[in-house]
């Protein structure tokens, strides 16, 4: 866990390729749309560079004097409140990086593309770029010299599915522990304490049984809203309000590339429920963190299975609670393990519970290791997880379902 202060490289590069990004202030027009391009304003491409190098600088040297200084407008508190977010952060890498064929003249002004680059030292292991575009204004009586004017353009944000981050959209309070970057608001901050000390504990706990190499350390975004948690892409089931908690993976850029980090957010409902219950859930969503791309191929039955196998290991047995449906199901009699299209559907709660105890019954009759082998086994590419499962232990999903629904009724039915 980095501790003192923020350890910033800084650069700023020009590439030839157009590049996407986000916001607007005052209508915009596209990019290619009529006006003076960088191909036949190269100064204006040299202006704008230098800029931006100057604002990272300011990021970089903790200059808020400097950085406000190269705005072309009075602020109204926006960009003072991003430059405050960003010196909570422990940035390594903070940069920008200008596509000088998106620029393209607006009356007087220019409108560009540029990628910013965030890397936090600990967390990230490559940078993360952030498409953007920025509006710059001439500086009067400076020729070839320019300030920033917008940092927004929102039809455009839409049109190229930009996703912010807390830090990008208001003032939040970063709060940290060992191996933990908290992100809070000002109306969620009083319940970092607690949170971020169950996080804590979680790490160590999660990562006694997960067996892979990964950082024990997460960025854990705990707001007061649900606005960050509704961006999320592909959200298990699709609906935020159903979810107590998601982990999720910050690519290298937008379009792919690979995983800076795995990070969780918490549902905001969940912020005042400190103990057990939520501990429980922390400990679910650090083993996805720690298990990162290893499930990316193997069924959902298995992945969420183990994320609840490992979250109830720390528990005593009768404090390990189970959804009052998921034992009517296993009464009724379980036929098979949840499939992957239906697995966070209306029924969700049974469908967790049985790939939990589908879990319990693997570590139970052929130990703890088994279910990491399988868990390798099925998440090769081209993998049968039914063929999978047979050649290892000898049964098939039906029959591991059948035996899971058994382990339910014989610890929670009533005698």
């Amino acid at each position: 866990m980095p501790t003192g202060s923020p350890r910033t490289l800084l650069a700023v590069a020009l590439l030839l390729a157009a590049l996407s990004g986000c916001s607007q202030d005052a209508p915009a027009p596209a990019p290619g749309a009529g006006g003076t391009t960088a191909h036949s304003a190269p100064d204006v491409v040299r202006g704008i560079t230098r800029a931006l190098h100057r604002r990272a600088e300011a990021i970089r040297d903790g200059d808020e004097a400097g950085f406000l200084a190269g705005l072309a407008r009075q602020d109204d508190g926006t960009q003072q409140a991003y430059f405050g977010n960003l010196q909570q952060l422990p940035l390594e890498r903070f940069d920008y990086v200008l596509d000088p064929a998106s620029v393209v003249r607006d009356g007087h002004d220019y409108w560009a593309t540029v990628d910013v680059r965030l890397q936090l030292e600990g967390y990230d292991a490559v940078p993360v770029t952030s498409p953007d575009r920025y509006l710059f204004a001439p500086v009067r009586r400076h020729p070839g010299r320019f300030a920033l004017a917008s940092v927004t353009d929102a039809a455009w944000e839409q049109r190229n599915h930009v996703r912010p981050e807390p830090w990008d959209v208001g003032p939040i309070q970063v709060r940290t522990a060992d191996g933990v970057l908290g992100i809070f608001d000002d109306t969620s901050v009083d319940a970092a304490p607690a949170l971020l000390a169950s996080v804590e504990t979680g790490l160590g706990e999660v990562g006694t049984h997960v067996p892979y190499d990964w950082p024990h350390d997460v960025v854990v975004y705990a707001l007061s809203d649900d606005a960050f948690l509704t961006g999320i892409e592909d959200l298990p089931g699709g609906d935020p309000e159903t979810l107590d908690g998601v982990a999720f993976p910050v690519r290298a850029r937008p379009d792919g590339g690979p995983i800076a980090s795995t990070r969780f957010a918490l549902n905001p409902r969940l912020l005042d429920a400190a103990g057990p219950a939520r501990d429980r859930l922390v400990r679910h969503e650090l083993t996805h963190v720690a298990v990162g791309e290893h499930d990316d191929h193997a069924p959902v039955w298995l992945s969420e299975g183990l994320a609840e196998w490992v979250s109830v290991q720390p528990l005593a047995p009768e404090e390990r609670r189970i959804a009052p449906a998921a034992v009517d199901a296993a009464e009724a009699g379980l036929t098979d393990l949840p499939a992957d299209d239906s697995f966070n559907d209306d029924d969700s709660a049974v469908h967790y519970a049985t790939a939990w105890w589908a879990c319990e019954y693997l570590a139970g009759t052929y130990g703890e290791g088994t279910l990491w082998s399988l868990l390798d086994l099925m998440d090769a590419p081209g993998a049968d997880p039914d063929r999978v499962l047979r050649d290892q232990v000898g049964i098939t999903t039906r029959e591991l379902a059948r035996k899971a629904g058994k382990l339910i009724v014989a610890t929670y039915s009533e005698p």
